[in-house]
This record gives structure tokens, C-alpha cells and sequence, in this order.
């Protein structure tokens, strides 16, 4: 028994990832959210100005820039990890 514990139902396995990406999503836009209303909202009013408009744009565009960066050198890293661990466990 176990050795059972590991493998567990792939179908429970996809629906936990799913979760799991959907929370760091929200996570995410939560934090964007934060970052660029105190960068961009300096008086908060019934209508949004111009260059308030263009601040937030730029400031969601570049986190989004900046998060997918390190998304993709956390992906590196933990493929280079991987077969490094793979090779020594051989």
C-alpha cells in the first residue's frame, strides 16, 4: 500500500492544476492590480484622465512582460534541475 500513495487519478491530478493556475491568475491580477493603482491613481475621480488611462496600460503591459519572464526562467530552471537530477540519480 505503500507505494500506491504516489500515483494518484491523472484526472484528479489535471483538475488540481487547473485550480492551482487559476488561483495564481488571480493572485496575479490581484497584485497588477495593486502595483498599478498606486502607480497610476493619483486622484481618484468619476472619470479617468488620459494619461492615467495610458499609466495603467503601460503598467499592466509591463508586468505582464515582467511576470512572463520569470515564468519562463522559473521553466528553465527547474528543466535544467530535472535532467541534471535525472543524470545523477542514474
Amino acid at each position: 500500500m505503500d507505494g500506491q500513495g504516489a500515483t494518484a487519478d491523472p484526472q484528479l491530478q489535471q483538475f488540481i492544476e487547473v485550480e492551482t493556475q487559476k488561483q495564481r491568475f488571480q493572485q496575479l491580477v490581484h497584485q497588477m492590480t495593486e502595483v498599478c493603482w498606486e502607480k497610476c491613481m493619483d486622484k481618484p475621480g468619476p472619470k479617468m484622465d488620459s494619461r492615467t488611462e495610458m499609466c495603467f496600460v503601460n503598467c499592466v503591459e509591463r508586468f505582464i512582460d515582467t511576470s512572463q519572464f520569470i515564468l519562463n526562467r522559473l521553466e528553465q530552471t527547474q528543466r535544467s534541475r530535472g535532467s541534471f537530477s535525472e543524470t545523477m540519480s542514474d
